[in-house]
C-alpha cells in the first residue's frame, strides 16, 4: 500500500527541514535557501529512511531532494548510495550537484557510464566511493566483469525512472535491484507515472510514500506554448524566420540523428552558431557541445530526446519542437528546459496537418489545448545543405582520451595499482569525521 504526501501552502526554508548544520552552510554557500516544492515534501521523510516515490515535473530540483538525504545518511554509516539515471549527461549533471554539497566534507563519488573509460571508471571504484551514479547499462557491463559488487548498498535511487523504462532499461534494473541487498532504502523519481512504475514500485519498495507536487504530466506553468501546422517543405523557411525573431538562447528537438545533423549543419548555414547532440556524438563531443552551449559559444543546440532530461542550462529563451516526440510524455520533458527557477519561457512546436491526432494526445496528457498560430510571411528558401548520411562526426573535433573526471577527486587515497577491485567496506572514516 502508498501512502500519499500532498504539500502545504506554505513553504518552509531547508533549515526547518531536519538537516544537518554542515549541510546548511554548504546549501547557504551554493546559495541554496528556500527548498522546491519537491525538496520540501521529499527531504523529510528521506532523512528518516523511507521509501520514497516522487513525481514532479522536469527542473524542479528532484536531484537536492534525494541528494542531500543520501549524503546525510551515509555520512553516519558504512553504506554506499546507487543512482540509477538514463543517459550519460544526466548522469554527469547529477554528479556534479552531488559534489557542490559533498565535497567540501569529503564526499567520493563513481560515475559510471559508457563511452567513458572502463580503466578510469575502476580506479574510481578502488577509492570506495560513497556514491555511485551510473547508467543502468554499463553498471551490468561492471557487474558482468565484476569490477564492482553491490553488497554494501544501502541506498538506491531511481531517477526518471520512466524514461528509464522508455528506453528500454527494465531487464537491467531489475538484475542490479536483485543484487542489491534487500535491506536498503529505496527512491524513485519521475515526471510520470504510468502503471510500469506503479509496478517497480510495488515489487521492490516497501510501503514507499507518495509524494506528488505537481499532477502527472502537467507542464511547468510560465511555458508559453503554440503550434505551427506547416509542411515538412518549408519547415527550415519558418524556422529560419524564427531563429531571425528571437535573438535569445534556443534547444531544438529533432526526432532523428540524422536529422539533427542536417538541421545543425542548415542553421550554421543561416549565420548563427549552433551544435548538435545525439547518440552517435562521442561522449567528448557531447561533453564539449554540453559545455559550448551553457558558455554560449552556441547560440542554438539541436537535440534528440537523449538531451531531453540531461540539460540543465540556465535562461534557455524557447524550446523548438522541429519533430513532434514519439511519445506524447516526451513533450513534457522537452518543454521543461524552458521556463526553470521561475523564470518565463517559450515553446513553439512544429506539426505537420496529418499530426493532428499526435497534438490531441499531448493535449489531453497535459490538460490543455495548445493555440494553433497562422504562419508567418516566411522568407525565401535557402539552397539546401548536403550532409552524408554515414558520417555524422564529420564535423566535429575527435575525441581526446575518454577518461572520466570523478566529481571527488582530491579526497581519497591513491589508486590501488594493478591490483584487483576491491570489495567495498563504504569507506567513509574522513567524509563522516568532516560532516560531524
Amino acid at each position: 500500500m502508498t501512502q500519499t504526501l500532498h504539500p502545504s501552502p506554505a513553504v518552509p526554508r531547508f533549515s526547518d527541514l531536519g538537516i544537518a548544520p554542515k549541510l546548511l552552510a554548504v546549501l547557504e554557500q551554493n546559495k541554496f535557501t528556500d527548498p522546491t516544492p519537491i525538496q520540501h515534501q521529499a527531504i523529510p521523510p528521506a532523512l528518516e529512511g523511507k521509501d520514497l516515490v516522487g513525481i514532479a515535473q522536469t527542473g524542479t530540483g528532484k536531484t537536492l531532494a534525494f541528494g542531500i538525504p543520501m549524503i546525510q545518511r551515509l555520512a553516519s554509516t558504512r553504506g554506499q548510495g546507487l543512482i540509477l539515471l538514463p543517459t550519460r549527461e544526466l548522469a554527469l549533471q547529477v554528479e556534479e550537484t552531488l559534489q557542490k554539497v559533498g565535497r567540501v566534507i569529503g564526499l567520493k563519488s563513481a560515475v559510471l557510464i559508457g563511452g567513458a573509460s572502463m580503466y578510469q571508471q575502476i580506479q574510481q571504484l578502488r577509492r570506495t566511493p560513497h556514491i555511485i551514479v551510473a547508467t543502468p547499462g554499463r553498471l551490468v557491463d561492471h557487474l558482468q566483469q565484476k569490477t564492482i559488487s553491490l553488497n554494501n548498498i544501502k541506498i538506491v535511487v531511481l531517477d526518471e525512472a520512466d524514461r528509464m523504462l522508455d528506453i528500454g532499461f527494465l531487464p537491467q534494473i531489475k538484475q542490479i535491484l536483485s543484487l542489491v541487498p534487500t535491506d536498503r532504502q529505496t527512491m524513485l523519481f519521475s515526471a510520470t507515472m504510468p502503471s510500469e512504475i506503479a509496478q517497480l514500485a510495488g515489487k521492490y519498495m516497501r510501503m514507499p510514500l507518495r509524494v506528488e507536487v505537481a499532477p502527472s504530466g502537467t507542464t511547468i506553468a510560465k511555458v508559453e506554448q503554440e503550434v505551427f501546422m506547416v509542411s515538412k517543405e518549408v519547415k527550415m523557411q519558418l524556422l529560419d524566420k524564427l531563429l531571425t525573431d528571437n535573438p535569445g538562447t534556443i534547444l531544438l528537438f529533432s526526432r532523428t540523428k540524422h536529422g539533427a545533423k542536417k538541421i545543425a549543419v542548415g542553421i550554421r548555414h543561416m549565420g548563427h552558431t549552433a551544435v548538435e547532440i545525439h547518440s552517435n556524438r562521442s561522449l567528448a563531443q557531447r561533453k564539449e557541445a554540453l559545455a559550448g552551449f551553457k558558455s554560449g559559444k552556441y547560440r542554438i543546440m539541436v537535440a534528440t530526446d537523449i538531451a531531453a532530461r540531461g540539460i540543465d542550462v540556465k535562461d534557455i529563451s524557447i524550446v523548438i519542437n522541429y519533430d513532434l516526440p514519439d511519445a506524447h510524455e516526451d513533450y513534457v520533458h522537452r518543454i521543461g528546459r524552458t521556463g526553470r527557477a521561475g523564470s518565463m519561457g517559450k515553446a513553439i512546436s512544429f506539426a505537420s496537418p496529418d499530426q493532428r491526432a499526435d497534438l490531441k494526445g499531448i493535449e489531453r496528457l497535459i490538460r490543455k489545448t495548445l493555440p494553433i498560430l497562422a504562419l508567418p510571411v516566411l522568407p525565401p528558401r535557402r539552397a539546401p545543405v548536403f550532409v552524408p548520411r554515414d558520417n555524422f562526426n564529420s564535423f566535429a573535433p575527435r575525441q581526446q582520451g575518454g577518461a572520466q573526471r570523478s566529481g571527488g577527486q582530491g579526497f581519497g587515497g591513491r589508486s590501488s595499482g594493478g591490483r584487483p577491485p576491491q570489495r567495498s567496506s563504504g569507506g567513509g572514516g574522513n567524509f563522516r569525521r568532516r560532516f560531524n
